[in-house]
């Protein structure tokens, strides 16, 4: 086997090294074009996980990086004049050049045939003399572009500019830095990786870097190679009380937008491409070196375990891409958080810091405790203290330990309990009329006792020809009145649960003819073309969503939602994609929310103030052309303004087209940006059925609802169980009477066993935490002569 690699960075270095070591006789040549002491950069950091990687598949390797590690547990937060410290996570840094020397002595010591200061051929012409190409040659890499329509790059570059830099300042933790300042917001992402030096990353956003006069520097013609000398001077002024008169040391440091880089394939032929050529991922959740020796270490794997090189490859690109993907959208909420960190900024410290310290969703507010309860602990204790001053709310003297969900919230005039809510489902089962009957009956009554703050009836049309379909089932009658009143009144008799009904007309999703919508536009070419709604359209529409409400009032209900979302007829007139009238309801954003405002104001004025009224929107369209960020902020202020308690910030279902990106709490960043820019109350909905989510979420304060949909069709008490799994057993979770013996956990299998002790000496526990602190100049040369 006859195998070259582009590029001598560690990726690739690794990659020889261990694809040498499994087979001996195989001949691997590496072109590097760099010297071998040229490095750019300073320090990476390792995760443990990677670590126990490295370990088993080269001690040798292993035992000269870790010989070198700085070894730390603790992250500071540093924001308006204080250091929050959370403690227990576990960090592994070294300087990339030493990182570096141990590769290519590694190679060197197996034969690795790596060629400094020379540029490798083309891929292609490698690959005609080759069994194997590894294109290991960088986020700009050349492989990918030559070979583009086979990989299909994608290249997102963000908009914030960065610096990487380091300092003779040794940092004694992972330390975030959030400096406010008059021209914007300033973020250092600062870690030690030697006695000596730490590695400071500063960051900050477009608009603010202009502010500061950053891009008067930048604009210079500087040669290759060169440092943005008056950039990193002023960086010093703005930095110095954090820097305590330290320097900060570039290496060909000017400021550079991060580039998110995707591939729809990672192999063409017998070409590979590794590490930054296939992938990256934003720095603020690791190290892009990190993710590359561990793609090295499938790839050298794959080949071993696999009789050719097209199955080896094939083998690679399933088993890394899905973990790559995973690390990215960790990577994607990171990049967001800290591109958008002024929205936070009004956040008092102790939960700007948690904000921060789980902005990824992959540290939780469970596994945060874990790690360090005291700080969690202390976070917990300032939401309770704010959420009881925010909302004048007297809590119960048992709840004072209550997890996040189960605080309460006052919405409108109603009070909830706890913080979950079952959101509009829609159950096609009002077949008679759209007359709700004992499906709906049966649905809401479990929900209503199944523990959570708030339910809501789904989809139910405010006209016969706004039901979405057959199923849906309406309010626009006496017989449906009555029959919603039956239902409020038995599940009254059995919990004090608030209800709410979601009002809709379904316009062009409607069924049945004649359909009317916002513009004479077919949901998809199989559908039926609405007709444009006139004038008398409209207010004919207005009249039935007040008169619906009227009737959700005399039916019981405490709370209303208007679907303003999903490609209802209000959506309709909202986006601009559905949206193309002439007249003063269509065209700017003013214009397309004319409509909608009206109704909500007409609603409003019947609506008991004592109760609550909820907006449903779509936050985003998903495609091109659509509703943008500016769009839903303006909107959601117009709401706010017009008599709207909160905003449910839902996502999409408004054109055919259209290409979502779904997640765990995928549509969380949009709820997140209402609540943090407008100051509205939001729910957040989609993809969340862990309370370790909701927990999550409400404590970071990105939601003050969180709405749990298809984990409550699974487990109907799922809040119940919730509050069961953490031992929690107070009034925001009551259990019925008559399932009271059902509300602690039955036991599993073989959890009545008592384990030995196993162990002579038990092991201490690792401190929660645990600082870099390097010996001194004179312990290190004791410790040198003893040596």
């Amino acid at each position: 086997m006859r195998i070259a690699v582009i590029g001598g960075g560690p990726g690739g270095l690794y990659f020889a090294a261990l694809a040498k070591q499994l087979s001996p006789h195989w001949e691997i040549t590496v072109w590097e074009r760099n010297a071998a002491d040229d490095t750019f950069g300073f320090g990476v950091v390792f995760s443990d996980e990677t670590l126990d990687g490295i370990a088993q598949a080269d001690p040798e390797v292993y035992a000269a990086m870790s010989a070198e590690f700085a070894r730390w547990s603790d992250i500071d937060v540093r924001y308006r004049g204080q250091v929050l410290t959370s403690g227990g996570h576990g960090f592994a840094a070294l300087g990339r050049k030493r990182l570096l020397q141990i590769l290519q002595e590694r190679c060197a010591a197996l034969g690795v045939d790596v060629r400094y200061r020379t540029p490798a051929p083309s891929a292609a012409e490698l690959a005609a003399d080759h069994d194997l190409v590894v294109a290991s040659d960088g986020v700009r890499s050349q492989t990918r572009g030559a070979h583009a329509e086979a990989f299909g790059p994608d290249l997102d570059q963000r908009r914030c500019r960065y610096m990487w830099l380091a300092t003779d300042k040794v940092f004694e933790a992972f330390t975030f830095i959030v400096a406010e300042r008059d021209f914007g917001t300033l973020q250092v992402h600062a870690y030690p990786f030697d006695d000596t030096r730490s590695t400071f990353i500063v960051e900050i956003d477009e608009d603010s870097w202009r502010r500061a006069g950053f891009d008067a520097f930048a604009a210079r013609d500087l040669p290759p190679g060169a440092d943005d000398e008056d950039s990193i001077r002023r960086c010093e002024e703005i930095l110095a009380e954090h820097l305590d008169g330290h320097r900060l040391i570039p290496n060909g440091s000017r400021w550079i937008s991060f580039t998110t880089v995707r591939n729809r394939a990672w192999r063409h032929e017998n070409i590979v491409l590794l590490g930054d050529a296939a992938h990256t991922a934003h720095f603020s959740i690791g190290s892009g070196t990190k993710l590359a020796m561990e793609d090295a270490l499938a790839l050298a794997a794959c080949l071993h375990e696999h009789p050719d090189v097209p199955g080896a490859l094939a083998a690679y690109e399933a088993e890394r891409k899905p973990v790559v993907e995973s690390t990215q959208r960790a990577a994607q909420a990171s990049l967001e958080w800290f591109e958008n960190v002024g929205r936070y900024t009004g956040q008092e410290p102790l939960q700007f810091a948690f904000n921060l310290l789980t902005r990824s969703r992959r540290v939780t507010y469970d596994n945060l405790r874990v790690r360090d309860e005291a700080f969690t602990g202390a976070v917990d204790t300032w939401h309770q203290e704010h959420q009881d001053r925010r909302h004048d709310l007297r809590v119960d003297p048992r709840d004072e330990a209550a997890p996040p969900m189960f605080r309460p919230f006052r919405l409108g005039g109603v009070r909830l309990r706890n913080r979950v809510v079952v959101p509009p489902i829609a159950l096609y089962s009002a077949s008679r009329d759209g007359v709700p009957g004992d499906v709906e009956l049966v649905h809401l009554s479990t929900q209503a006792v199944g523990g959570s703050g708030l339910v809501i009836a789904g989809m139910t049309a405010v006209s016969a020809d706004g039901r979405a379909g057959s199923g849906c089932p309406g309010l626009y009658t006496d017989p449906q009145e009555a029959a919603w009143r039956r239902i409020t009144d038995f599940v009254r008799r059995q919990s004090d649960t608030p209800l709410g009904i979601q009002l809709t007309h379904a316009g062009r999703r409607a069924e049945g003819q004649p359909l009317v919508a916002a513009s004479a536009l077919p949901w998809d070419a199989a559908s039926a073309t609405p007709r444009e709604a006139t004038r008398a359209d409209m207010d004919g529409m207005a009249r039935d969503f007040v008169a619906a409400a009227r009737r959700a009032d005399r039916a019981g209900f405490d709370v209303i939602e208007l679907q303003y979302g999903h490609g209802h007829v209000m959506s309709g007139f909202l986006s601009p994609l559905t949206n193309t009238r002439t007249d003063a309801y269509g065209g700017s954003p003013a214009n397309r929310m004319r409509f909608p405002l009206e109704v909500l104001r007409q609603v409003r004025d019947v609506w008991p103030v004592a109760k609550a009224l909820i907006v449903r929107i779509s936050a985003t369209d998903w495609a091109d052309g659509g509703i943008g960020e500016a769009d839903l902020v303006e909107l959601c202020r117009a709401l706010a303004d017009a008599g709207a308690d909160a905003v449910d910030v839902s996502t999409g279902e408004v054109v055919a087209h259209e290409r979502p990106r779904f997640g765990r709490s995928y549509q969380t960043p949009y709820a997140d940006l209402v609540r943090n820019t407008v100051g509205v109350p939001v729910i957040t909905v989609g993809a969340i059925s862990t309370y370790d989510d909701v927990n999550s979420l409400i404590l970071a304060g990105r939601a003050d609802l969180c709405a749990v949909g298809r984990a409550q069709l699974h487990d109907p008490l799922w809040t119940l169980h919730a509050a069961a799994a953490q031992r929690y057993a107070g009034p925001a979770a009551p259990w019925p009477a008559y399932w009271k013996p059902g509300s602690s956990r039955p036991p599993s299998a073989r959890t009545d066993r008592v384990p030995p002790r196993l162990q002579l000496l038990r092991e201490a526990p690792a401190p929660v935490h645990q600082r870099w602190l390097p010996p001194s100049p004179a312990t290190a040369a004791l410790h040198s002569t003893l040596v």
